[in-house]
């Protein structure tokens, strides 16, 4: 017998919209612009929602400019805009927008129609059919969600089956089920969506959950078994409150524990999108944050890389490269002998047992004090224990000159020898750490030599105040496709950030 076919499940962000209702995070234009066009080109989601209708000015002109470029791609019916009850103010707007997809917000609950709106049912639906029926005559589709459905559906079940009597003749292309605010837990998530489902077979239901008890991934998944049709997801995780459900995680939950069902999404540009959004919202993403986080991919523990070592004893299906990553064994007290062999490797670095002891002796010693150990640390303090001679410093910073003025762009002044020769070049920049890097990269034109390039700068200051506290900058950089860190640390945070780069350089 041949297989049945897998189920598709329709996937719509809403970073563009519900996501930029986190608190203190709002996108330019452009960056708007840049992250739809990621989404629905490279990581291929099915839709996205970018906006509230109305909000502003400037929401009016990102919404104008994505469908422009939408359009031109013929995408326009793939981008999505929320609207309201408002007679014809929502569609004006849209045909304003150029947009042709409304998600019409309607009441989902008795609760918050008789208190919020305060009206009754029928009142309630004869309106949102005038809408309907006005966004038809204008060329619009439209979807509805029914807002504080999950409360809807625990309270006042009656209503909300009454309305989907109403809707479901209609002309609407789907019905959208959200979790307002987050309160469903899995098992109602999936006995509410079953028995609406079962009810109403024709409707195309869409599942929007939130994140404020940490179950939303789980209940997108007992959500898509339940029959639902798509599920609304955001980048990060970012949303009101908890936020929603994340694009990272549901996806790879559905692609390992759901074989009935398909997505579209491209796994591999999951953490490309993830960090882009990271960037332009300044919501740094929890290290431990499942797919996407800086550290679930590392092993920290010597056991668990001596197993890996062994036969992979430490390997689950979440396998990095499925994402474009790669797994990293950690250096601290807890590193083993293997942790540190594993790192070496990657050094095309060799050492000796007894030497090998020695090495992992001192990191265990830095790990106790709470200091950081990235890999590029490791031939330094391979040279520090062994005096090794080998592992040399050919790249030295011999001295430079920083400026800052006011109402004048950074310069700054740089002497170094590189392998035995010095350069001086002075550059400008758009901070003195920028003016330093592009002074230089002019020493390695001269070298014709290319620079890694820089994909992380984070910056640890201890709390507490002080003026004179040690800063630890740690920048992540790329060359021929792989990632590695260097470290500096002084009371200047710029000195600091040229130690770390000086570091690379030796490299």
């Amino acid at each position: 017998m041949p297989k049945p076919a897998a189920r598709f499940i329709e996937i719509m962000d809403t970073t563009l919209r519900d996501g930029e209702q986190t608190n203190g995070v709002s996108f330019s234009p452009s960056e708007k612009l840049t992250i739809a066009r990621l989404l629905l080109t490279e990581l291929k989601v099915d839709r996205i929602e970018i906006a509230s209708a109305r909000v502003s000015e400037g929401e009016l002109a990102a919404v104008k400019a994505i469908t422009k470029w939408a359009k031109a791609n013929d995408l326009l019916n793939r981008v999505e805009v929320l609207t309201f009850v408002d007679g014809d103010v929502s569609v004006d707007w849209m045909l304003k927008a150029g947009a042709k997809v409304m998600n019409l917000l309607t009441k989902g609950s008795l609760n918050h129609l008789t208190h919020q709106l305060k009206k009754k049912p029928e009142q309630h639906f004869a309106e949102v059919a005038a809408v309907i029926a006005l966004a038809g005559k204008k060329g619009l589709e439209c979807n509805i969600y029914l807002e504080d459905w999950s409360n809807g559906m625990r309270h006042s079940r009656e209503y909300v089956f009454q309305y989907l009597d109403f809707l479901q003749h209609e002309p609407v292309k789907r019905v959208m089920l959200p979790d307002t605010l987050g309160v469903l837990i899995p098992s109602e998530a999936a006995a509410f969506i079953t028995e609406t489902v079962q009810r109403y077979p024709a409707i195309h239901f869409d599942f929007h959950a939130h994140n404020d008890y940490d179950l939303g991934t789980a209940n997108v998944l007992e959500a898509v078994k339940a029959g639902v049709k798509g599920i609304h997801l955001t980048v990060n995780g970012m949303g009101e409150r908890a936020g929603n459900a994340p694009l990272a995680s549901a996806i790879a939950v559905l692609n390992d524990f759901v074989p009935s069902v398909r997505t579209s999404v491209a796994e591999k540009a999951l953490y490309r999108a993830s960090k882009l959004v990271e960037t332009f919202s300044g919501l740094r993403i929890p290290g431990n944050k499942p797919v996407v986080g800086e550290n679930v991919f590392t092993q920290t523990a010597g056991i668990h890389a001596d197993g890996d070592k062994k036969n992979k004893l430490y390997f689950s299906d979440l396998m990095p490269e499925r994402f474009g990553r790669q797994r990293v064994y950690a250096l601290g007290k807890t590193s083993g002998k293997a942790n540190i062999e594993n790192n070496l490797l990657q050094l095309g670095i060799h050492l000796s047992e007894p030497d090998l002891k020695k090495v992992t002796k001192r990191i265990i010693e830095l790990g106790d004090r709470k200091e950081a150990v990235t890999q590029a640390d490791l031939p330094f303090i391979i040279s520090d224990i062994l005096d090794s001679k080998t592992i040399g410093e050919k790249v030295k910073i011999e001295n430079y000159v920083l400026t800052h003025s006011r109402d004048l762009k950074p310069s700054v002044t740089l002497k170094i020898r590189v392998e035995g020769e010095l350069y001086e070049e002075s550059a400008q920049g758009d901070g003195q750490y920028d003016a330093f890097m592009n002074a230089l990269k002019k020493v390695y034109r001269k070298r014709k030599q290319e620079l890694p390039a820089l994909t992380d700068y984070s910056v640890h200051i201890p709390p507490g105040g002080k003026s004179d506290a040690l800063c630890e900058t740690i920048i992540t950089w790329k060359y021929n496709k792989k990632e590695f860190k260097t470290r500096g640390l002084d009371s200047d945070q710029t000195v600091s950030a040229i130690k770390a780069t000086q570091k690379m350089l030796n490299l």
